[in-house]
């Protein structure tokens, strides 16, 4: 079964020439010039992945992965044509999956897309998981806080479920990083510490006093929380 790609870029002959592109792959594609519509293609198409330009009329690429995250986890990859490393950062807090500067070359964002949907495909067929006020549903990839949904990005999500898979084990950076390949990880090392940071805050989890997850200073991240039967 073919993965169906949203590009949201106003520029209309990139569109055209990555949808052929992406179609001769195997990809379905789907795209909108202007964020208001792609959005709306968001919402009733369902895509697999979003390819999100930074540059956009309206509102900018970073309020549109803002307005995104905000109801859905679909995995995003944004592009830039000034790839500066701020956006970077920005793009990633704001829970993109990855970035892809322009120029680019169309092998290498076919390779960072087959990354990023391998990523978002690999959920644990098993049942849903309770550590406290924590519940993880691995296969429909919903988790709750206290019965209430928490909204998690692709690495988001992929960071928890390595760690609540592993109770008690130290995962260090680079551990972590192999399990959200897909990122600039040579350009970009902090993108493991603003993942977590952004996990813990959404799981209301306090660094000083963890619940779930804790902070082993000089080695990595450990999962502490304790599982129910």
């Amino acid at each position: 079964m073919s993965s169906t790609i949203l590009i949201i870029d106003d520029d209309r002959k990139l569109n055209q020439l990555l949808s052929e592109f992406l179609g001769d792959f195997g990809f379905k594609t789907l795209s909108a010039t202007h964020p208001k519509d792609g959005l709306k293609k968001l919402k009733h198409s369902s895509p697999d992945l979003v390819i999100l330009d930074v540059m956009l009329p309206g509102m900018d690429g970073f309020e549109v992965c803002k307005t995104i995250r905000h109801s859905s986890a679909v995995p995003i990859i944004m592009l830039t044509a000034r790839g500066e490393l701020m956006d970077k950062v920005v793009g990633l807090e704001l829970g993109a999956d990855d970035y892809l500067p322009k120029p680019f070359e169309p092998r290498e964002l076919v390779a960072r897309i087959h990354s990023v949907l391998r990523r978002a495909n690999k959920i644990d067929r098993s049942r849903p998981q309770q550590f406290g006020a924590l519940e993880i549903d691995f296969t429909k990839h919903i988790v709750k806080l206290d019965a209430e949904n928490v909204e998690l990005t692709t690495n988001e999500f992929a960071a928890l479920a390595l760690l609540t898979r592993n109770p008690g084990k130290v995962f260090n950076r680079d551990e972590i990083l192999q399990e959200l390949r897909g990122i600039d990880c040579d350009a970009f090392n902090r993108s493991v510490d603003i993942t977590m940071s952004r996990l813990r805050q959404k799981l209301k989890d306090d660094p000083k006093k963890p619940e779930f997850i804790k902070t082993v200073w000089g080695a990595g991240y450990v999962f502490i929380g304790e599982q129910r039967e």
